[in-house]
């Protein structure tokens, strides 16, 4: 770019230097003929002066660098494609070096994909291998229990009115850690069968609802130190049962509240009255609407409703009156 410089100053044919050599020559005949020229061709000389030290200065400038051929091409085909990079990438040099590390970073996690599935597959298998011992332990745990609980729930159950019941807490056991769950890997199921030269099917397909609060009622009290359900809500367990069996049912709720919140419907006296407190469900009808009330009961209130319940008169009053100095019924401290 030098050289072209240098000969476009004073080398080439239509050189600066030699035009304004002619326009010089043309103002020097023109100041002889008019003095007023002579302005004019002091500022050619002055013009003429600057272009030769220009080229003067140009010439010792292209004598200091090196001017390989090859070196000038290679630089010129790097500034070529710096150029086409920065159309294509970005406005500028510092977005095109960010857009190559982006796809650097995207080159690299594609390239490391299979060794990355390689990895995750790998710990998925010890997951399996951790999940599948952790679920065949708690299994065998579990099923070492098995016959213990079906004896304490059979007879449980035997003083809740089911004298010759069967009871049968069975485990299913599935290795395959996919279908694992927050409980394990077992399913269990309640066989069940109320009346004696029955076969044991399960609880959930054959038992009335009475039925299966008081097979839930002596599971409860069986596991009363192990479940951790905080509240407990027993309804119809006092289902075609009375006498001793309601006394029963009683005493068992009330051991039950000793470890959880124990809440029961009832229509029986003998279950009733062993809650140490008491909820009257009252409807009443105003302004031709019927409407549900709640209240809790007192000491005298106590004994009424439960003499009520157990037919109303002075000898009910007293029944209830026993019924409440049991120590299952009295308050809780």
């Amino acid at each position: 770019m030098s050289q072209t410089a240098l000969a476009t100053l004073g080398e080439a044919d239509d050189a600066t230097l030699t035009s304004l050599g002619t326009v010089g020559r043309s103002l020097q005949d023109l100041a002889r003929i008019d003095s007023g020229a002579q302005a004019l061709l002091e500022i050619q000389v002055q013009a003429a002066g600057l272009l030769r030290e220009l080229q003067s200065e140009l010439s010792r400038y292209a004598d200091r660098i090196d001017l390989d051929p090859q070196r000038l091409a290679e630089l010129e085909e790097r500034l070529n494609l710096l150029q086409s990079l920065q159309r294509k990438y970005g406005g500028s040099l510092d977005e095109v070096i960010a857009f190559g590390n982006e796809a650097r970073q995207r080159l690299e996690s594609l390239e490391s994909r299979d060794a990355e599935l390689e990895r995750l597959n790998r710990e998925l298998q010890e997951l399996d291998e951790e999940l599948r011992t952790l679920g065949n332990s708690l299994s065998e745990r579990r099923q070492s229990v098995l016959s213990g609980l079906n004896r304490a729930a059979e007879g449980q159950l035997s003083s809740l009115g089911f004298r010759q019941s069967r009871f049968e807490a069975t485990l299913t056991h599935n290795p395959d850690p996919a279908h694992a769950t927050e409980t394990g890997m077992d399913r269990m199921e309640f066989q069940f069968a109320p009346n004696p030269g029955e076969p044991a099917r399960p609880l959930r397909a054959i038992a009335s609802s009475g039925e299966l609060a008081r097979v839930m009622l002596a599971l409860k009290t069986v596991l009363a130190d192990q479940d951790a359900v905080p509240v407990l809500v027993f309804d119809e367990v006092d289902a075609n049962v009375g006498g001793e069996t309601a006394h029963a049912v009683g005493q068992k709720m009330a051991a039950i509240a000793s470890k959880h919140q124990v809440l029961c419907i009832t229509h029986l006296a003998p279950v009733a009255a062993a809650a140490s407190t008491h909820y009257q469900v009252i409807k009443e009808v105003r302004e031709g609407r019927t409407e549900s009330r709640i209240q809790t009961l007192n000491r005298a209130e106590r004994v009424a409703e439960l003499g009520r319940m157990l037919g109303g008169g002075a000898a009910a009053q007293r029944h209830a009156q026993e019924l409440l100095s049991q120590p299952s019924s009295r308050p809780a401290s």
